[in-house]
């Protein structure tokens, strides 16, 4: 790979699962922070997602500041107007972190979609900052989408709900809050129509970090993967919607802090292979 020094060719993306520590130990938030590479990042808060935009974005102020910020920005976008507004361009341009909250993903989608404001949020990120979202902000980073269906029984034919997400990362489909709501069919459902996409399943006070073809697992919760792609059979095809799939050789990986997994050989990667420092930036651009 050609690369000149300090000149990065993508920044740092990472997935949280939900309900992440916002104290003032802040495990999951403060690695997002060291990723900027920059001592004082400024960072971009987009409450699209939320109904409660102030009151997410004051939490975040909070914790942003206390951690070394140098500036937090207000970033609430709630219309496709806003969404093409300059004033919110400006922001995400000046933004060395883009941390996209909570709430429901298909606002997410359906506001800046195709807008203004993404295009400059995907031009910040090649040039090196970095994009971070919890949640819905989690949700949207791949190509396609989960934005619905039942925890208890998602393990029938179109029961899982899924759209086009923000295209940041590929061949992925992301799931959050993954343990505690229970989840672990709606990735399968997702497996038996789609077996090309590894499921990413997040657990609350977890998260990823989508390094080139490495996923690297960071914080204390869980990461699931859900790899489908060797299965060898099932009813999917035959089915009326609403009718129970049968999905076999399903193969399921529970990762922590500090494990990670090769997308290119479907294979988990261990502490001792990574090494210690696989969660550190590669790359400063200030």
């Amino acid at each position: 790979m050609n690369m000149q020094a300090n000149v990065p060719i993508r920044g740092p993306l990472i997935a949280i699962g939900g309900a992440e520590d916002k104290s003032q130990e802040a495990a999951i938030l403060k690695r997002v922070l060291t990723y900027s590479a920059t001592k004082s990042p400024v960072v971009g808060v987009i409450t699209t997602a939320s109904a409660i935009p102030e009151d997410v974005f004051k939490g975040y102020e909070t914790v942003f500041t206390t951690l070394g910020a140098s500036e937090v920005l207000d970033i609430r976008i709630r219309d496709r107007s806003d969404a093409a507004a300059e004033r919110f361009i400006a922001m995400i341009q000046r933004a060395d972190v883009i941390f996209i909250s909570g709430g429901d993903q298909m606002r997410l989608t359906n506001i800046l979609g195709g807008s203004p404001v993404l295009e400059a949020m995907r031009a910040r990120h090649a040039e090196g900052a970095v994009v971070a979202g919890t949640s819905a902000g989690a949700a949207c980073q791949s190509s396609t989408m989960v934005y619905g269906g039942a925890a208890t029984d998602s393990l029938r034919k179109g029961a899982v709900k899924m759209a086009a997400g923000f295209g940041l990362v590929d061949g992925v489909i992301i799931d959050t809050h993954f343990l505690e709501r229970g989840r672990f069919s709606r990735l399968m459902e997702v497996g038996a129509t789609n077996p090309e996409f590894l499921g990413v399943g997040i657990g609350e006070d977890a998260a990823v970090l989508f390094d080139d073809d490495k996923i690297l697992a960071f914080g204390p919760g869980h990461i699931i993967l859900v790899d489908s792609s060797n299965i060898t059979g099932s009813n999917v095809f035959e089915l009326d919607d609403g009718e129970a799939v049968t999905v076999h050789n399903v193969t399921m990986h529970a990762l922590v802090d500090g494990y990670g997994y090769s997308l290119s050989d479907r294979r988990v990667l261990g502490p001792e292979e990574l090494g210690a420092n696989s969660l550190e930036p590669r790359i400063a651009y200030t």
